[in-house]
């Protein structure tokens, strides 16, 4: 039994020494591997700084390195949030300058209109200056007033006279027309005298009238006959006063009695002058009521002008509101506001076209704000329709606002990505050239450039492409980076 066990003692010592062998070449092995993989270890964690590593303190440092490492990418995000900011401030910034030249073209009318205004209060003064001098305007006004109404009393007057004068020429026409009808009526009469007469100088011997006053008294006896007259004259005048005495007695005589009319034919003739005295001041008064009416109406119709002129003036403060913001239908303010994003864009654009062509110029019609000509530079600074321009010039201009189009950028937005289709067949040599470096410009700013074409021409120059070869039955295949089968 004791040779048994010794026996299995010595054959479990074998045993545990071949396995403390094994295991102690496995520790050297792993010892190894650990010694190799602390080495690659290090050698990848000495550019971060980290010298002698422990295995011990692993966890430790893989924390640290998780921080580091979120660190790290909080800091590209960082990054990457104010290159964006940078390049949104830069877009901003564009258009604030645009902004601000605008500003500055509207800062410049307005003084212009200042100093206009400014001119015309000066000539206004000036005028007035020259006008009053140094005179009083209240007391001017005053004075003008009163002259205006000595003027008004002044034709009241001459009106009342014209009316006098009117109705003295219609009497004067009248006895006018009664004389002429007097002489017409005594035509006849004067006929039948003259044919009297020439009978009367038959029936005297006398052969004509040339005869008859040839027999005519001489001047002594015509001047005795004349005195004889005048005598009688006075003879004449002598009755008629002892005739005017004897009728002025008579009627002294005849006033005794007051009338020799009836009491009821008296009371009749005075109702009837008392009725007309009514009339007449019936009359009076509805003149009177008249003139009042139309003095009032003078008082309403100034009122009235001066209501029009306040009214003028609000009207055209309202039209030059009118002219400045445009109709209710708020049309003309949105086409100026329009036209300022429009004007920016352009801006832009001009930018771009400088850089592909020094003979055009963008600006926008004065006519209509939101459509646009050219400035040829070649042909003295005229300034020309877009619709003149060739099929390489029209391509140009289109890539030009295409480029200024990307180029404005807001706040949230911005046109990272552009695709042209077509129109770089229309191109000569030296047109695509320089469209294709403005082209790589963007794209070297980070832009995403896609042309769509059949030109082969850029084949040559642009490396990354996706091709479209046609196939059987209406089908087509795309071929190119990022393209692939589907299974």
């Amino acid at each position: 039994l004791l040779d048994k066990a010794r026996l299995e003692s010595g054959l479990g010592w074998k045993s545990a020494k071949a396995e403390l062998e094994r295991l102690q070449e496995e520790g050297r092995v792993l010892r190894q591997t650990l010694d190799h993989g602390l080495m690659e270890v290090g050698q990848l964690l000495a550019p971060y700084g980290i010298r002698g590593l422990v295995p011990d303190r692993a966890d430790l440092l893989l924390a640290a390195l998780r921080a580091r490492r979120d660190a790290y990418v909080q800091h590209l995000q960082t990054q990457e949030h104010l290159r964006r900011g940078l390049a949104d401030g830069t877009g901003e910034k564009e258009k604030q300058q645009a902004l601000l030249a605008e500003g500055q073209k509207s800062l410049t009318e307005h003084l212009a209109l200042l100093q206009e205004t400014r001119d015309q209060q000066d000539a206004l003064g000036a005028r007035r200056q020259a006008i009053f001098g140094t005179r009083n305007p209240d007391v001017e006004e005053k004075r003008l007033a009163l002259m205006l109404a000595q003027a008004g009393a002044t034709r009241d007057t001459a009106l009342h006279e014209r009316h006098r004068l009117q109705l003295l020429v219609t009497g004067m026409e009248q006895q006018i027309q009664t004389l002429t009808v007097s002489i017409s009526s005594r035509a006849g009469q004067l006929a039948e005298m003259e044919g009297a007469f020439t009978l009367r100088l038959t029936e005297l011997a006398f052969v004509d009238e040339a005869a008859f006053l040839a027999a005519r008294l001489s001047a002594p006896e015509l001047e005795a006959l004349r005195q004889q007259e005048a005598c009688l004259r006075r003879d004449e005048t002598e009755i008629s006063t002892r005739l005017r005495d004897c009728r002025s007695a008579l009627g002294a005589e005849q006033e005794k009695n007051l009338t020799d009319q009836s009491l009821e034919r008296i009371g009749q003739e005075n109702s009837e002058v008392a009725g007309q005295l009514s009339v007449l001041q019936q009359e009076l008064g509805a003149l009177q009521q008249k003139i009042r009416h139309h003095q009032e109406q003078q008082q309403r119709s100034q009122a009235r002008l001066q209501e029009i002129e306040v009214q003028r003036n609000e009207t055209a403060r309202w039209d030059r509101l009118h002219h400045l913001i445009g109709s209710s239908d708020g049309k003309k303010f949105r086409n100026f506001a329009q036209g300022l994003t429009f004007e920016l864009m352009v801006a832009h654009a001009n930018r771009q076209l400088r850089k592909m062509s020094d003979r055009y110029i963008l600006v926008r019609d004065s006519a209509e704000p939101l459509e646009l000509n050219v400035i040829d530079n070649y042909q003295a600074a005229e300034v020309r329709s877009t619709k003149n321009l060739s099929g390489g010039e029209s391509f140009l201009v289109s890539l030009a606002l295409s480029l200024g189009l990307s180029a404005m950028a807001g706040r949230t937005v911005r046109v990272d990505s552009l695709f042209l289709d077509e129109g770089f067949g229309t191109l000569d040599e030296d047109a695509l050239e320089i469209a294709l470096e403005t082209l790589s410009g963007l794209q070297r700013d980070g832009k995403l450039i896609g042309i769509i074409s059949h030109v082969p021409a850029l084949k040559e120059r642009i490396g990354t492409q996706i091709q479209v070869e046609a196939g059987s039955a209406g089908r087509s295949s795309l071929t190119g980076p990022g393209c692939r089968r589907l299974a």
